[in-house]
């Protein structure tokens, strides 16, 4: 049996892979499957650690990025994609998987291009409610289309369509409270704030928060990932602003968070603000209340289409950027912190929103279909 991963180079495409994965692998322990091989394919392999923690083979295959905007990189990516499709068939036959999974994005195309060609099944997911033009070009001949969103599926065949959720590690599921506060350096019984960017921060929103300091720290900690491009000039900046300052200890920036940071964090936080991507989805796992940001300028608008989606369970609440100023920062995180009634019926949101055996029920359709072209 051999399955093959695909999709693009972000950490959203990138770590439902890996949660589908650690299932697969959980199936092929528990029903004794022989020769099962699992290979990744895209133009990097973005953390092979976790690759090779989860017996899964990297294959190079270069893609090229097709902007919304005027660049003379469009015409130069022609030219990667177009090597990207020779190096997929040349993989494709050599291995000839039984099944590829994919999560779309540009880096998918060449792999999802000559699977097509090959007629390998192919099982997409879509993580977003707003599917990106990979996906919704692939679900024309997909065998299973598996969606985070209800609206999602109005963009697929109905008859290949499943409402799943977004896999998610299941690491990241295990938050940990013990010895948050001694590792992370925080006081016990100030409320925190947890600030995720993403793993390339979120230059507005650092920019804010910046803003809101000297009055958030007063009655909050705060944990800021601000990104490793902007960690310099944050934590600079605001060693000016809180100077002098005798809750200045009570702002704990960083660059990344580590998977134990991660876990401790997300385990000790009373609020989290975020963007509006799949991180929503680990937001909703923890049960925390959150106030999401989404990107004006995100592909089809998807973020802010994820934003409200989301809070239309209750979970959460949704500050559009051309909305968001220190002010009213602020002011929405002490409403949400001092309304306990408020606060509860965001956890319950949550609770409604996410689907925790995502990963699990994508990896037995994912084994039961590679077995069938096995045969």
């Amino acid at each position: 049996m051999k399955i093959l991963f695909t999709g693009g180079g972000s950490g959203g495409h990138f770590y439902p892979i890996i949660a589908v994965a650690e299932e697969i692998n959980k199936i092929i322990e528990r029903d004794h499957l022989l020769n099962a091989q699992l290979y990744f394919a895209a133009p990097n392999p973005y953390n092979r650690a976790l690759l090779q923690e989860n017996g899964i083979l990297f294959k190079k295959v270069s893609a090229g990025k097709m902007r919304r905007y005027f660049s003379l990189l469009n015409f130069l990516d022609m030219f990667k994609t177009g090597a990207g499709i020779l190096r997929a068939g040349l993989l494709l036959y050599a291995i000839f998987p039984d099944v590829i999974f994919s999560k779309g994005g540009y880096a998918s195309f060449p792999i999802l291009f000559m699977a097509r060609l090959f007629g390998i099944p192919v099982i997409i997911h879509e993580s977003d409610s707003i599917p990106g033009k990979t996906n919704v070009w692939t679900g024309k001949f997909a065998k299973r289309i598996a969606v985070s969103y209800p609206e999602a599926g109005s963009f697929f065949p109905k008859d290949k369509v499943a409402l799943t959720g977004n896999p998610i590690r299941r690491e990241m599921l295990m938050v940990q409270k013990k010895g948050a506060h001694e590792f992370l350096k925080l006081e016990h019984g100030i409320p925190i704030i947890f600030i995720l960017g993403g793993s390339q921060g979120a230059q507005v929103i650092n920019n804010v928060v910046l803003d809101a300091l000297p009055s958030l720290v007063e009655k909050y900690q705060i944990i800021h990932q601000t990104g490793e491009n902007n960690f310099k000039s944050i934590t600079s900046t605001a060693s000016v602003i809180l100077k002098g300052n005798r809750y200045e200890a009570r702002y704990r920036p960083f660059p990344y968070l580590n998977l134990l940071a991660m876990k401790m964090s997300a385990g000790i936080a009373d609020l989290i603000i975020s963007r509006a991507g799949s991180t929503i989805f680990e937001i909703a796992a923890w049960g925390t209340p959150s106030i999401i940001i989404p990107i004006t300028d995100s592909n089809g608008d998807h973020q802010r289409s994820n934003a409200f989606a989301y809070a239309a369970t209750g979970a959460c609440l949704v500050i559009e950027e051309n909305n968001l100023a220190a002010n009213v920062l602020i002011s929405d995180i002490n409403r949400i912190m001092e309304n306990q009634e408020e606060r509860q019926h965001m956890i319950t949101g949550t609770r409604s929103f996410v689907r925790l055996d995502a990963a699990s029920k994508i990896a037995e359709e994912i084994v039961k279909i590679a077995l069938e072209h096995e045969k």
